[in-house]
């Protein structure tokens, strides 16, 4: 009766705790409750059960990987549930996510008389409800908020983080949208291409590239490169849409418990729609974007989450004859489509403000300062604001007078003890600005004086690039970039500045004469490391002159620049790299360039695509979009 009674025991403790490399039997269950309980890959990659965020008493259920969610039952927020929650796999076929305070249904599959007999989840992360061998219903079909290598993306599937969505429409274009109505990123194809494309889908290799495909498209085109292309073992990287509402491939190490952001869609994140709630202003710190209100005319919608935005202390309709226009210089409310053409006017910058002010329905204006006269003005609904020094506008935001401006921030950290913080701070920006304004004046006169003379010949804008980022390097460094030494191990200046890059060893690039005064060396890191990507031997990868800026000025952060070679080993064009990998992880390594990570669609025989922002896209070669 012992043996019985053991193997009794042990079938039990398969199903209230961890099931691993067997189909799930219907009647199967899992609790919220038992923290122990989940279904897990045969090699134990991947595991559904249920999650918590750690601050609060929310729980999912969610398939993970290191711990982290990457995909979701009802996504995020509608698969909310408590500790008393259910996952039950009736022997209808059925699934079924129940909140047992409540027996409230949270998600089911509908997969009821389907025939379903079995569920499975796979190494690649994909979890099947199976009719034999045959799949009725599966994750990788039924997104959430990611996509994995090896899952096919198409246009009827949707990613969702709260109020942002991500969309493939059939003309190809990418689309991240707020609310179901702002569409404030749209790449695709380019028009001169002339391609009608029949089912489009979306796919992510193992290695890192993210990529489009189509029977009509000469082979697969490259919408953007992990930074760690090609790198590592033992890695998943996956495409995910953040909370924030940017689009994002991130990389993780098994066992490692971290995700590395890889590459991101909107490599400005205040250009968002909605990323600082309703009235609410993006701006930056030294590094990250933050949240604030317009003036103190205004308070926080939740003290605790800048992110919620911003509301009146007083309604306009409280105070008639009393409003007023509040000016924020160098900022503009953001105007993406669809946004009525009819209230766009090329008019000077007072009109802009007096327009607004005596209408009715207005409730803020920008004017841009940018030659074109343009003046968007704001109806009553969602305002989105973004505030930069590098912003050539003014905008005006209707208040109930008087106008109260926020705190000047120039006198923060100033006290009569400490006065010589001040000295120091404005020694450090003269400095710094200094450098970086030298090497822009030189490059400039350099490019200007050079560009068409015998010696070097017509420049192309690719080449501009190249020559610009040696113009960096070598005004940083005081060596021209062909320049062998013995001090270089006879190697060619760039190649040996980038192998003491490489080894942190950033002091020895850097000219002397800096290094013995008070610089500030992250700085001179971001000039270092933007002009190896400006050398970058493939033309397409190198960034735009305004994405340099913003690299420059610290407002993007700046992924792992490859290394130059003297002569290129290969190109990715001519890359065979299946897509169809039997496992999510990658185990591939080459000894191929890393592309950069900007959003550059390539392929082999393909132009590249046109991407940019919506506000120049009515003059761009970017294919419309489409209504869903």
């Amino acid at each position: 009766m012992k043996l019985p009674c053991m193997v009794l025991s042990l079938l039990f403790f398969s199903f209230t705790s961890t099931i691993l490399a067997a189909d799930i039997p219907l009647g199967s269950t899992i609790s919220a409750s038992n923290p122990n309980q989940s279904w897990s890959s045969p090699n134990g990659t991947f595991s559904l059960g249920f999650t918590t965020d750690g601050s609060t008493n929310t729980y999912f259920l969610a398939i993970t990987y290191n711990g982290f969610p990457i995909w979701k039952a009802g996504g995020d927020p509608g698969g909310v549930t408590d500790s008393t929650a259910t996952l039950r796999f009736l022997p209808s076929g059925n699934l079924q996510l129940l909140n047992g305070s409540t027996n409230a249904l949270v998600w089911q599959s509908n997969t009821a008389g389907l025939g379903v007999s079995a569920a499975s989840l796979n190494d690649s992360g994909n979890f099947d409800l199976k009719n034999d061998t045959v799949s009725v219903w599966s994750t990788f079909n039924n997104p959430t908020d990611t996509i994995l290598p090896g899952q096919n993306f198409t246009t009827n599937n949707i990613l969702r983080s709260g109020l942002y969505s991500f969309r493939l429409l059939r003309s190809g274009n990418l689309t991240l949208t707020w609310n179901d109505s702002i569409v404030y990123y749209n790449s695709g194809l380019n028009s001169s291409m002339n391609i009608n494309l029949t089912s489009p889908s979306l796919g992510l290799q193992p290695i890192g590239i993210f990529s489009l495909f189509d029977p009509s498209l000469p082979g697969p085109v490259i919408i953007a490169y992990s930074s760690d292309y090609v790198e590592g073992t033992d890695i998943l990287r996956f495409v995910k849409l953040d909370g924030d509402g940017n689009l994002r491939i991130y990389s993780s190490a098994r066992g490692s418990r971290t995700e590395i952001v890889r590459w991101a869609a909107v490599s400005d994140q205040c250009e968002v729609f909605g990323y600082c709630g309703d009235l609410g202003i993006c701006s930056y710190n030294d590094t990250n974007p933050v949240c604030g209100c317009p003036s103190e005319n205004f308070e926080l919608v939740d003290p605790k989450d800048s992110r919620k935005g911003c509301k009146r202390k007083v309604e306009i309709e409280d105070c008639p004859g009393s409003a007023t226009m509040l000016q924020l210089d160098h900022a503009m409310f953001l105007t993406y489509p669809p946004e009525i053409t009819s209230q766009v006017f090329f008019v000077g910058i007072s009109a802009c403000r007096l327009n607004c002010l005596v209408s009715g329905s207005c409730i803020a204006s920008t004017s841009l300062a940018d030659g074109t006269g343009l003046c968007y003005l704001k109806v009553p609904a969602f305002v989105s604001g973004y505030q930069s020094p590098s912003l050539p506008s003014t905008s005006y935001l209707k208040v109930c007078g008087p106008v109260i401006p926020n705190p000047s921030t120039s006198l923060v950290g100033i006290d009569k003890d400490n006065g010589w913080r001040l000295h120091a701070g404005i020694v450090a920006v003269v400095v710094v600005g200094s450098l970086l304004g030298l090497i822009v004046l030189e490059g400039g006169l350099w490019f200007w004086c050079c560009r068409n003379s015998p010696k070097f010949g017509g420049l192309s804008a690719q080449y501009a690039l190249l020559d610009y980022g040696m113009v960096l390097l070598e005004i940083v460094s005081g060596k021209r970039n062909f320049e062998v030494s013995e001090e270089t191990n006879r190697k060619k200046f760039s190649v040996w500045a980038y192998e003491e890059f490489e080894k942190g060893n950033v002091e020895a690039i850097v000219d002397k004469r800096l290094t013995s005064q008070e610089v500030d060396m992250d700085q001179v890191l971001r000039v270092i490391q933007v002009s190896f990507w400006c050398i970058h031997e493939q033309p397409s990868q190198r960034p735009m002159m305004g994405k340099v800026v913003q690299m420059l000025e610290g407002i993007t952060e700046i992924d792992k620049p490859p290394g130059p070679k003297a002569f290129t080993e290969g190109s990715v064009g001519g890359t065979s790299v299946n897509a169809s990998s039997v496992s999510a992880l990658s185990t591939f390594a080459a000894s191929a360039l890393a592309p950069s990570s900007s959003s550059s669609f390539q392929a082999a025989g393909v132009s590249s695509i046109a991407s940019g922002k919506n506000l120049e896209r009515a003059s761009s070669s970017l294919l419309q979009s489409e209504s869903n």
